[in-house]
């Protein structure tokens, strides 16, 4: 007879309580963490975050600190000049896009929302340049609406190897993670995540041996098992390699 496999399902309840030791572990991990860009206003923050788009956080934050002295309002960025505001934004890549989504937007702004960034979501994600993403950045750190998490490239890779969600489409992992963290927590996990995911939660080579969340990450403790698997395997091919080694030089 077959062996047979006892497959263990974990419950909502138990991922969502799993889900909450990891952002209280989070927590002290990075107890600093915050927004990594760069802004004085919401709309410095939604212009930022457009510009974040495949592009480094801190490359974004290079090209702002000239740009945000350039172009001080909403107005100034409405009124710029297309072939001009490309070039002040060239090293951010895709220049030619993030240009008219920013100019669009700001011009979007200023005539139906009297030059304010509005604070709902219903109305920011219709500025250009402004999905879901976005919205969630400008309105949890600009105005501290809590309204979503924010599910960058960092928190759709660690949140699946943590198993909170097996999604790859980031409203759905957005979802699965409204539905297990109390909602006070949702901007708090994003920014902790994000650091998590640079320093130790690396997307080509994870430090699982160094991470703080080893015992409950079933892709880490997968990961630390193949490992150790591995790693017998070779030693017991060098052992008889060194051994095969002797022999032929006794004969």
């Amino acid at each position: 007879m077959a062996d047979e496999t006892t497959v263990e399902t974990e419950t909502h309840e138990q991922r969502s309580a799993r889900a909450q030791e990891i952002m209280a572990r989070l927590r002290r991990m990075y107890p600093d963490a915050r927004c990594s860009l760069n802004f004085s206003t919401p709309h410095e923050l939604l212009v930022a975050t457009v510009l974040s788009a495949q592009c480094t956080d801190e490359r974004v934050n290079q090209v702002t600190a000239t740009l945000f002295k350039k172009y001080r309002s909403p107005q100034e960025f409405a009124d710029a000049d297309l072939a001009e505001l490309e070039q002040d934004i060239k090293s951010t890549g895709f220049y030619r896009n993030k240009a008219k989504l920013v100019r669009d937007g700001a011009r979007m702004i200023v005539e139906r929302f009297s030059g304010e960034v509005p604070r709902s979501m219903a109305e920011l994600t219709t500025i250009p340049g402004a999905a879901r993403k976005t919205a969630n950045v400008v309105l949890g750190n600009a105005y501290g609406v809590v309204d979503g998490v924010v599910v960058d490239t960092h928190v759709g890779r660690v949140s699946r190897r943590l198993e909170l969600t097996s999604n790859e489409d980031p409203v759905k992992v957005e979802q699965d993670l409204m539905r297990l963290l109390p909602q006070d927590d949702w901007l708090d996990f994003s920014h902790c995540v994000i650091y998590h995911g640079r320093a130790i939660c690396q997307a080509r080579k994870p430090l699982c041996e160094q991470c703080d969340l080893l015992d409950i990450c079933p892709t880490g403790q997968a990961t630390l098992a193949l490992s150790t698997v591995t790693d017998g395997v070779s030693k017991s091919k060098d052992k008889s390699d060194s051994g095969a080694s002797r022999a032929r030089t006794r004969k």
